[in-house]
């Protein structure tokens, strides 16, 4: 249950004689919206004052030099040093998220919260000038929309990192996949086989079109879909495989486009996971007939919201370009020559694009750096498998995943 050392316990302790001004600088340096009232000789806990008592108190007319017995403070929940943790627990309300622990003498040696702040984030975006350098450049632009020269430099500077010969931003790696589906005539009546394992979004884009997932459960060394399951569930309406590269893990492409050749299906690989991983040596995302990728605020790289066609196919690029831009000719503006959707990524968020794509190498080497540390951290606790490292693929641990026994 520890939180606080000594000292920081000390500084969010007042006496019971203070003002309400050094209430407010003890709540304001622990920054947990509360401080403890101890008295001042023994220094045992006596109750906890929080912002909204204070605030309350000053609504009231009471001023800043004013004696905190004017503030009115709810009954604290208290616990001791020597209570299991499941017991403290149990205290915490939507009222009650802060419980001070006292020892046999009654004085707060540490503290039991619950708070946002004391949460650990799945992931975090990693920003810095550049990202606010490259967004205030398109601001001052004005090109705060579809237009704008971000977009192509993010497109471009995706695929080249990838390999590919044509990028196409997206609103979304939903959009993207639906779009990359549409453009290959996948609709109703068909099916698309993908792995049971994985976000609904994979799913989704597929019965977007009207044709019907078909799953195939993961394999237990790379957590992905399994190859040789695949052909037990292809039918003639099969049009497609979509093998998606979990926490930043490859699949096992090899055999999954065999059977593409072997079945005459598509391939598109949704890369949403696993940006800059590699199979064999080649960056994921161009090894099928497209690949996915999804810019969303926990991605590796990020545009707050977002995603990216990545593929070699002129006629599948060309054709995804129009339908995401309301199916309007490039050679005519206003004549739309399809239904199309609108699926564009704004300026403003390729801008940040750009930005994270100048340090995705470092962006990666962070999260290598975290998932060793993970490693090392949890290699000798019993019952846990740590997530896969394939000899034939690099894992980018887009999460440090685990699976418990």
């Amino acid at each position: 249950m520890k939180q606080f050392g000594v000292e920081a316990i000390k500084k969010m302790s007042i006496p019971k004689g203070c003002s309400i001004r050094m209430a407010m600088q003890a709540i304001s340096y622990g920054e947990m919206g509360a401080a403890f009232v101890v008295d001042e000789k023994t220094s045992t806990f006596d109750t906890l004052i929080t912002d909204g008592d204070v605030r309350r108190a000053l609504l009231q007319g009471h001023g800043l030099e004013s004696n905190i017995s004017v503030v009115k403070c709810a009954h604290s929940q208290t616990a001791t040093d020597s209570m299991g943790i499941h017991l403290v627990e149990k205290m915490l309300s939507e009222k009650v998220r802060l419980v001070p622990i006292l020892d046999d003498q009654g004085c707060v040696v540490d503290i039991y919260f619950r708070d946002r702040r004391a949460s650990i984030s799945v992931t975090e975006p990693l920003f810095d000038e550049k990202e606010l350098e490259y967004v205030t450049e398109c601001i001052l632009s004005g090109w705060v929309s579809s237009g704008g020269d971000f977009t192509k430099r993010f497109e471009k500077l995706m695929a080249d990192y990838c390999n590919a010969k044509h990028g196409i931003a997206c609103s979304s790696g939903t959009t993207a996949l639906h779009l990359v589906l549409l453009v290959a005539g996948i609709g109703t009546g068909d099916e698309v086989i993908i792995p049971s394992l994985s976000f609904i979004a994979t799913a989704n884009a597929v019965t977007y079109t009207g044709a019907k997932p078909v799953f195939v459960d993961s394999e237990n060394e790379t957590w992905n879909i399994d190859p040789s399951q695949i052909e037990q569930v292809i039918t003639p309406k099969t049009k497609a495989i979509i093998p998606v590269h979990l926490y930043g893990q490859p699949a096992d492409m090899d055999p999954i486009l065999e059977i593409s050749k072997k079945h005459d299906l598509y391939v598109f690989e949704d890369v949403a996971e696993a940006h800059g991983a590699k199979y064999k040596g080649e960056i994921v995302g161009t090894l099928g007939d497209a690949g996915v990728f999804s810019f969303y605020g926990n991605k590796i790289i990020t545009t707050g919201e977002g995603g990216m066609i990545l593929t070699n196919d002129d006629q599948l690029a060309s054709q995804s370009r129009l339908l995401r831009d309301h199916g309007m000719s490039k050679e005519r503006r206003y004549w739309h020559t399809a239904l199309g959707y609108n699926y564009r990524m704004t300026n403003l968020q390729a801008s940040l694009g750009v930005a994270q794509m100048e340090k995705i190498g470092s962006i990666l080497q962070k999260k290598k750096e975290i998932a060793q540390y993970y490693l090392e951290s949890l290699k000798d606790l019993p019952g846990i498998v740590h997530p896969p490292e394939m000899s034939w693929s690099d894992n980018v641990h887009w999460l440090y995943t685990i699976l418990v026994n």
